[in-house]
């Protein structure tokens, strides 16, 4: 095969790779904001494009992350180089076929996964399964359970504290007035700090600080404070100026709060009842009886309060910091995750120059690379993103700004923690564990299980899927050499 082909194939291929990673890949990052309304599916994908470009491109990756995982030896490869051009082409191929296939079907996946799966099946396939390092394929899919575990409980934890905070106090608007700026210091601080130690994670390797425990903390540190501070200052002006709204409104959120009191109220009534006998159960029962009737009075008074100005006002505050999350979150995955398309595209454009044909050691992706990798995931984002953001937004749970937020806002510290601890994760399965979460938060029956059943199902098969699809491509592309 010669020097042009390999190339045209790796840049055809490459794009193909990167227009699937923005048609899954970044839809899940821009579900939540649209399945909750505070972007529409325009603005959202103007949103990703302008960040997920701006992540890949400034401080994409400057070597190829895939290669050198180690996820196969490529010592094995020095007598025959072609062969690993080959298996990177049948790779980038493999995996965008499984992404295709997933987007299509609205299947919120993993490209690392698809990419790792289909790196393995080349490598099998190529040198048999010593030739694949299984310590690092099994580190990578602990991320199946690390990933959705950790975010669903933060989102959970989050969502709670919230209701508990904002939502459920008497006067909300006056809750979310005290509580607003407190929240904002703590999404900037966060958000500062995934993009210290995840979105230039690359760019302080090229500066030559090689591991994150070298990374200049007092940069991030100051940073974070720095933005949170300023956030806080910002966010309390701001929400002193809201209006507290009309003696009605705050009436109809006081009956929303007495109306959940009484219900826990009826339920331990109910228990009393069960439990006694004789004239203690006769009080019990006469006592639930009123309480039941005092119950449905006020729950038909408070039965539109969670659509007045004063709910309202308070989902308004969470849309912001759900949009500034999702920016964030869009920014940190375009400078790691282009390495998914662009690192394979990379080894075999540099093998495909180097006279003798080598393999190389750190393969170095020139800025054309670097853009080709992030026009191909914002070209995927617009036309095909809108079938998984679908799935993570609508299908899943039903989301508001502030449900949505708190899944956000769990992914992002769900990744720094992951950043900074070196946990194998997933940056999709995080981002569906927290909206799982958040869905749990509000009881098994606000899940849609169908929906999570073919999302749990399509994690599990997609190593697999991308290896045999690897093995089927590389096969073919051996004959055409």
């Amino acid at each position: 095969m010669s020097t042009g082909i390999l190339v045209g194939l790796a840049v055809v291929f490459g794009l193909y790779m990167a227009w699937n990673i923005g048609a899954n890949d970044v839809a899940n990052a821009m579900g939540t904001s649209v399945g909750s309304g505070a972007l529409t599916l325009k603005r959202a994908v103007i949103l990703a494009a302008i960040m997920e470009f701006c992540g890949a491109f400034l401080v994409g990756p400057h070597v190829s992350e895939t290669v050198r995982k180690g996820i196969v030896d490529t010592s094995m490869f020095h007598s025959e180089p072609m062969m690993l051009a080959l298996g990177m082409l049948a790779s980038l191929l493999a995996a965008g076929v499984w992404l295709q296939i997933a987007s299509y079907f609205g299947w919120p996946v993993s490209a690392t996964h698809s990419i790792v799966g289909a790196i393995v099946g080349f490598g099998v396939a190529y040198g048999g399964f010593a030739a694949v390092k299984w310590g690092k394929v099994g580190f990578i899919a602990a991320s199946w359970i690390v990933s959705p575990v950790l975010s669903g409980v933060i989102a959970f934890t989050i969502f709670l504290l919230i209701l508990n905070g904002i939502f459920h106090k008497p006067d909300p608007v006056a809750a979310a007035k005290k509580w607003t700026p407190f929240i904002v210091f703590a999404v900037m601080v966060t958000m500062m700090l995934v993009l210290t130690f995840k979105g230039l994670k690359l760019f302080w390797k090229k500066l030559e600080y090689h591991h994150l425990d070298t990374v200049p903390l007092t940069i991030g540190l100051s940073g974070a404070a720095l933005a949170g501070i300023l956030g806080f200052l910002i966010s309390r002006t701001l929400v002193r100026r809201m209006d507290d709204g009309d003696a009605n409104v705050a009436d109809q959120a006081h009956d929303a709060y007495v109306s959940r009191a009484l219900s826990k109220a009826i339920m331990h009534l109910r228990r009393a009842r069960n439990i006694s006998d004789g004239p203690t159960k006769a009080a019990a029962d006469t006592a639930l009886q009123q309480t039941k009737e005092v119950f449905g009075q006020v729950r038909h008074r408070a039965a539109t309060a969670k659509s007045t100005s004063s709910y309202v006002q308070v989902e308004r505050i969470f849309i912001y910091l759900q949009v500034i999350s999702a920016g964030f979150v869009a920014f940190a995955h375009g400078a790691n995750d282009v390495a998914n398309a662009i690192g394979p595209m990379s080894v075999v454009i540099e093998m495909a120059r180097s006279v003798p044909m080598r393999v190389p050691e750190n393969t170095t992706t020139e800025l054309w690379i670097l853009g080709v990798g992030g026009a191909g995931i914002v070209v995927g984002l617009a036309t095909w993103g809108w079938r998984v953001i679908q799935t993570v937004g609508k299908r899943i749970t039903e989301l508001t700004p502030s449900r949505g937020f708190c899944a956000e806002f769990a992914a992002a510290i769900t990744i720094l923690m992951a950043s900074v601890y070196k946990l194998p994760i997933s940056t999709t399965h995080t981002l569906v564990g927290a909206v799982l979460g958040v869905g749990l938060a509000r009881g098994i029956g606000a899940l849609n299980l169908r929906t999570v059943r073919d999302i749990l199902i399509s994690w599990v098969i997609t190593i697999p899927a991308g290896a045999g699809l690897a093995v089927l491509f590389f096969y073919v592309l051996k004959a055409m050499a």
